[in-house]
């Protein structure tokens, strides 16, 4: 026997989740759970600590959660266990800003995390991080065979894929004319990104949505005066929660829509009703999010395909919402006149001197103008397109036929047990998939409660799945022998 064949066995875990964000760590946290004879997850994770991912990694306190605590949980049917976490913590002491006045909290992102990697660390050893980023996954006996960045290698029985989208990509033209400058932030979440741009910029952000919301929020922190213009092709913004909460509101599944457009009119006549009865349009949205997958589901692919291209951006914006705290900043600054949103595109860019020239195109009037900035920030959303390409796991698995893009080009292709959809059509056996780029399939699924759902599932068909001796099915691929 090989000295690698020792290693390998020396290895061998019946489940390895890839990805220790917070759908990996979801997935890993329910499972122990309901397998409370399972020795040890593995949770492969380059970061250093499990559950905060990109998203409750961010240091800057300006940046919080946009759902108050109440309703972000690791335990759906205990809907204030954060909440009740946080209390008791002590942490609110020390953030005054985080109480708001209707009784709701909302705390800075990175709280949330140490909430996720409190609940982890309280497994023990049942959870094993490997501190390494996954670099190829592929078939072999018994299971797959998982490389990581720092040289180890494992056989895992089960995998369960949880890594996150593609990092935003700043347009070509603005890395093809801004490359260098010193103020040219094509990537906004890195650690002292925006310590580049100075108080009196004017700064053009690049981006509408609740990326930009937090840099201006980190501007203001920062102690930035000067003129801020966000532009995206609609110059939407995020919305904020209602002043009183409501029930979720409307039914739209009993006789679902089959039709982009007779969504959007269902959805209207609900808001339209909601009015009458004293609501607002929130608590319909927060239906439509709730019965999002069996909606999702009902639609044919080509009413998919034409919902994301004709309403996204207006669902986003009303769908993920910002926090209070956030809101009055963007409020403020925009009765101000220090902030401007426009819908507009870019033509050009180019460099003069330390000014930034930035050619745009008015949106609904097609007048094209120049204008002059200090400092240019990318404020896009994922690169939902680039996914298989720019994950070395994606690719590896996507070259071995055992997963691929879904349809939409929104993530990876799923069963609706969660496995990946190899090339030929069928759920590989052994693979599933947790988290956001699943969403092709399970509809909405970038929000937290959604995502905790939906990672319990995943932690459900795994257990199922070991409880059964991971016995084959007629639907399942055949494990392939390496």
């Amino acid at each position: 026997m090989s000295a690698a064949e020792v290693t390998l066995r020396e290895h061998r875990v019946p489940v390895a989740v890839i990805g220790g964000g917070f759908s990996g760590a979801a997935v890993a946290w329910h499972l122990l759970r309901l397998r409370p004879e399972l020795e040890r997850v593995v949770l492969i994770e380059p970061r250093a600590e499990l559950g905060r991912g990109l998203a409750y990694s961010a240091a800057d306190p300006s940046h919080r959660i946009n759902v108050p605590a109440t309703r972000m949980s690791l335990l759906p049917d205990q809907p204030t266990h954060f909440n009740d976490w946080l209390e008791a913590s002590g942490i609110l002491d020390a953030d005054p800003a985080a109480r708001r006045s209707e009784g709701r909290n909302f705390p800075a992102r990175s709280v949330f995390g140490a909430y996720v990697a409190e609940q982890l660390a309280a497994l023990g050893p049942r959870v094993d991080h490997v501190m390494a980023a996954a670099e190829t996954v592929e078939a072999s006996e018994g299971g797959f065979r998982i490389c990581t960045s720092g040289g180890a290698a494992l056989q895992a029985g089960i995998v369960v894929i949880a890594v996150a989208h593609a990092p935003p990509q700043p347009p070509s033209v603005l890395v093809r004319a801004l490359a260098g400058h010193p103020r040219f932030v094509p990537n906004p979440w890195k650690v002292g990104a925006l310590e580049a741009v100075r108080p009196d910029d004017r700064v053009l952000i690049v981006g509408t949505g609740l990326t930009m919301a937090d840099i201006v929020a980190s501007l203001e922190r920062l102690g930035h005066r000067g003129a801020i213009v966000a532009l995206s092709r609609r110059g939407l913004r995020s919305h904020g929660h209602p002043a009183q909460m409501h029930e979720p509101f409307g039914d739209f599944v009993s006789q679902p829509a089959r039709n982009a457009g007779e969504l959007v009119a269902r959805v209207r006549e609900a808001v339209r009703i909601a009015a009458t009865e004293g609501k607002s349009w929130h608590c319909v949205l927060d239906q439509v999010r709730l019965q999002g997958s069996a909606i999702w589901n009902e639609l044919p692919l080509p009413e998919r395909a034409r919902l994301l291209r004709h309403l996204r951006p207006f669902w986003d914006v009303h769908r993920f919402r910002i926090a209070p705290q956030v809101e009055e900043v963007l409020d403020r600054r925009l009765a101000e006149g220090t902030l401007a949103l426009r819908a507009a595109s870019l033509r050009e860019a180019a460099v003069q001197d330390d000014t930034i020239l930035v050619t745009l195109r008015e949106r609904r009037t097609g007048v094209v103008m120049r204008e002059t900035f200090d400092a240019v920030i990318t404020a896009t959303g994922p690169a939902h397109g680039k996914v298989f390409a720019d994950n070395p796991v994606l690719g590896s698995l996507a070259r071995a036929g055992l997963a691929r893009p879904d349809p939409l080009r929104l993530g990876i292709e799923v069963a609706v047990d969660g496995r990946a959809i190899g090339a030929d059509g069928l759920p590989t056996r052994g693979l599933y998939v947790a988290g956001p780029l699943a969403r092709g399939t399970v509809g909405e699924l970038m929000g937290l409660p959604d995502v905790t759902n939906y990672a319990i599932r995943i932690a459900e068909q795994v257990a199922a799945r070991l409880r059964a001796g991971d016995e084959p099915d007629a639907s399942a691929r055949r494990w392939v022998s390496a």
